[in-house]
Order: C-alpha cells, then sequence, then structure tokens
C-alpha cells in the first residue's frame, strides 16, 4: 500500500486510513469507513487507523477488522441502589453537557432487579478508546463496580433490564463526516482532507 506524502501529517491521528486495494487514501473518518465497508463495491477494502502520525510523514497504523465498525461496546457502571444510580446516571449527563463525547452514544439507567441497578452507555466499538479517554478526562466516578467491552453489551441486550431512562449523547467532532454521493465521489483522492 503506497500512502502520499502529507502536509502536517500530526492532523490525520485518530483518521482512517482505507486501502481500495488499488489505491489508498487518507484522512476518512470512522463513520466514512464504515460506510465505505457497508457499500457493495467496497466492502471488500481493508482500514487502518492513523495511531500516531510524526512531523517526518511517517505513520503508525492499526488494522481494524471491518466487523468492528458493526459493533456496539460499553461500559456498565453497577450501583448499589436507584438513589446512587441516578446520581451516576446524572453526572454521566452532565459530563456530556459540558464536554460533549467524541462520537455519537446512548446512555440508560436501568433496573436489573430490585436492588441492582446500573448506568449504561452504549457506542461503536470502533470508538472504544476514544470514549475511556473521555470519560477519564471528564472524571466520571463511580462508587460501584464496573465492566466494559463488546460482550458486555451483548448481555445486557440479552438481559432486558427496565430502562428507567435514556438519552442520546452527540459526539463532538472537528471533523465533519461525508456520507452518499459526496463520499462515493471522493473515494479516487489520495489525500481526503
Amino acid at each position: 500500500m503506497k500512502l502520499p506524502k502529507l502536509d502536517n501529517p500530526e492532523r490525520y491521528q485518530g483518521l482512517y486510513v482505507f486501502d481500495f486495494g488499488d489505491h489508498a487514501g487518507v484522512g476518512f473518518t470512522a463513520e466514512e469507513a464504515a460506510e465505505l465497508l457497508d457499500s457493495k463495491r467496497y466492502k471488500e477494502g481493508k482500514v487502518y487507523k492513523i495511531q500516531r502520525a510524526f512531523p517526518d510523514g511517517r505513520m503508525e497504523l492499526r488494522a481494524v477488522p471491518a466487523a468492528r465498525f458493526q459493533l456496539e461496546a460499553g461500559m456498565i457502571f453497577y450501583a448499589p441502589d436507584e438513589a446512587t444510580a441516578r446520581r451516576d446516571f446524572k453526572r454521566l449527563v452532565n459530563l456530556a453537557v459540558r464536554s460533549s463525547p467524541p462520537c455519537r452514544a446512548k446512555g440508560e439507567l436501568a433496573r436489573y432487579a430490585q436492588d441492582k441497578f446500573a448506568v449504561v452507555l452504549i457506542y461503536p466499538a470502533e470508538r472504544d478508546e476514544e470514549v475511556s479517554a473521555w470519560l477519564l478526562d471528564g472524571d466520571y466516578r463511580t462508587a460501584g463496580p464496573a465492566e466494559g467491552g463488546i460482550g458486555v453489551v451483548e448481555r445486557y441486550y440479552r438481559d432486558q433490564p427496565e430502562i428507567l431512562e435514556t438519552q442520546q449523547f452527540f459526539g463532538a467532532s472537528e471533523t465533519v463526516s461525508r456520507t452518499g454521493r459526496e463520499l462515493l465521489g471522493s473515494v479516487a483522492l489520495a489525500v481526503q482532507r
């Protein structure tokens, strides 16, 4: 895979390289990469996340399996009682108001049983690192145990707890994702942004 020389390569950190087979494009967002993989024409493409970019033009890439773009990951923060869970949920909502998460996400306050409550945060699996960093940067803490990952979300859906409250969070993005014709019309470009 031959990559183009980039001006200011550091600004591409966190974006994606899409290998179309006959050429590659640098600077796609996660949402754009997912849409390309969903298309019939580019479903066999390979995607790499730009982990680090250096001033001399070198980039550290991490391969991202196509299936990862179709999965949800999440974190479940357990609470010993409803009052504690409601406070934890309110803190999560307040964090999202103060500082938007890095991507679209869903927050839920759930009751598993009479004495088991949880705050649940669900988001695209490919954005796991960024969401974790957002929670750490926002100093989000709870008193009870927590668990996270793809399997946690799958189990949560299977368990079907009672949803007491739900909140949609809209992600802050410095890079606007293109869709449809605009995205497909730009795939021949080596540098996307």
